[in-house]
Parts: C-alpha cells; sequence; structure tokens
C-alpha cells in the first residue's frame, strides 16, 4: 500500500504518526484480496483557523475506485479515528457490492 500522509498546520505528528499505522494495519486486513501495489491512500490533516477544530480528509484509491472519508473533531486524534472508521465501512460496502451479495440476500415473503 503506497501511503502519502501531509500535515497542515497541525502539530503533535508524532501520536498521529502511531494511530495511523495502528489504523493501516486493520484496513490492509480488509484489503487482504488486491495487490499492495495498486492500493494508494493519501490524507492531509489539517487545522481549520477560525475554529480552531481539527480535521482529517482520506482519499482510498483501489483499482476498481476510489473512496473518500472526512472526520473533523476537537483534536487531531478524533477526526483521525472518524476518518479512518468511516473509510473502511466504506471498503466493507464496496467489497459487498462487488460481491454482489445485495442479489443474494433473502428476502421474506409478505404475509
Amino acid at each position: 500500500m503506497n501511503v502519502s500522509i501531509s500535515y497542515k498546520h497541525v502539530e503533535a505528528q508524532q501520536p498521529v504518526a502511531v494511530e495511523v499505522m495502528r489504523r493501516l494495519d486493520k484496513l490492509s486486513r480488509l484489503l487482504k484480496s488486491y495487490q499492495p501495489d495498486m492500493i494508494q491512500l493519501k490524507g492531509v490533516f489539517s487545522k481549520n483557523q477560525r475554529t480552531e477544530e481539527q480535521s482529517c480528509a482520506l482519499t482510498l484509491s483501489l483499482p476498481n475506485g476510489t473512496l473518500h472519508a472526512t472526520g473533523n473533531g476537537k483534536n487531531v486524534l478524533a477526526g483521525c479515528k472518524k476518518a479512518f472508521s468511516e473509510i473502511e465501512t466504506q471498503v466493507k460496502k464496496h467489497q459487498s457490492r462487488l460481491r454482489r451479495e445485495h442479489e443474494w440476500k433473502r428476502k421474506r415473503p409478505i404475509e
């Protein structure tokens, strides 16, 4: 997986890097079916100067689609957690669509 992370007006980069590595391990388990060269993750951590809110924007490029997630919080770690949890749910939904699980779901008969 190719990872590119940039920081804009963010001071605490070391704790964020530890959290990102932990979340990347979890995300890589979901993406085992793809070749590691074909996956790109771009992340931008930024701080809104007016509201003092921290945000994280993630873009995950897969061979068959692109997923985007953002997370806002009072600190950088909160925004990071929100963004990664959102991208994980998007990956799960994307993979279930590729497997066409929605076509195989049984529907109960209407009584």
